[in-house]
């Protein structure tokens, strides 16, 4: 499975957006030319089971023994269902924080299924909600093996996270994969081309 095709087909279905002239307002406040909802591909089965296809491929690479699979909440919960489900495994999914009633979960389900760990999340950003379900997996002493998106905005400040906490991480699409498409389509001039990489290697400077 081509990395560079899961890129094309978010594009199609929209599911990313590139606007450089008038960018988007993530929930940080950071000013992003692009925007990904990755919650779309729920909707395409063809979009959807090539994600997956491609997910329980990288997994049957892997060396690392996998027992379990960890969706985080609440976008990467349907694509580690399906992941998990392909591959006859356990699933648990972890919410953002403990829950303020009931028995207090930050994970759901049977986390003594599984020692070693799978996590799967829709999109990457600066790693933030990625690494906080890691930790939460790593804290109930279980290995977390490596940290698995469909999409990677390709930021600094998420792979200087990740490499701080050690650990490894996999996206089937990435920022950099897409603008590469979309120039070599003529969808990107050369001035939005560079403007798009400016912003990857510095967005806080269009803030």
């Amino acid at each position: 499975m081509e990395k560079n095709n899961i890129a094309a087909q978010l594009l199609n279905i929209g599911a990313v957006q590139i606007s450089p002239q008038k960018f988007f307002t993530w929930t940080s406040g950071l000013k992003s030319p692009i925007y990904c909802d990755n919650r779309l591909t729920m909707s395409y089965p063809k979009v959807r089971n090539e994600i997956i296809d491609a997910f329980v491929y990288y997994i049957n690479q892997l060396e690392e023994p996998v027992d379990m699979i960890a969706g985080c909440a609440t976008a990467g919960i349907p694509h580690a269902a399906w992941v998990a489900d392909r591959l006859n495994l356990p699933m648990v999914y972890v919410r953002s924080e403990a829950k303020k009633h009931g028995k207090g979960n930050q994970i759901e389900g049977d986390l003594t299924q599984g020692e070693n760990v799978i996590v799967i999340e829709d999109l990457i950003s600066t790693g933030k909600s990625s690494i906080a379900s890691s930790e939460a997996i790593r804290d109930s002493g279980k290995q977390v093996v490596e940290v698995l998106s469909i999409f990677n905005y390709d930021l600094q400040v998420a792979k200087e996270a990740f490499e701080k906490k050690g650990y490894r991480t996999h996206s089937l699409a990435t920022y950099n994969e897409l603008i590469k498409i979309m120039r070599e389509n003529n969808e990107l001039n050369t001035e939005d081309y560079n403007k798009l990489k400016q912003w990857r290697d510095q967005p806080n400077m269009f803030t």
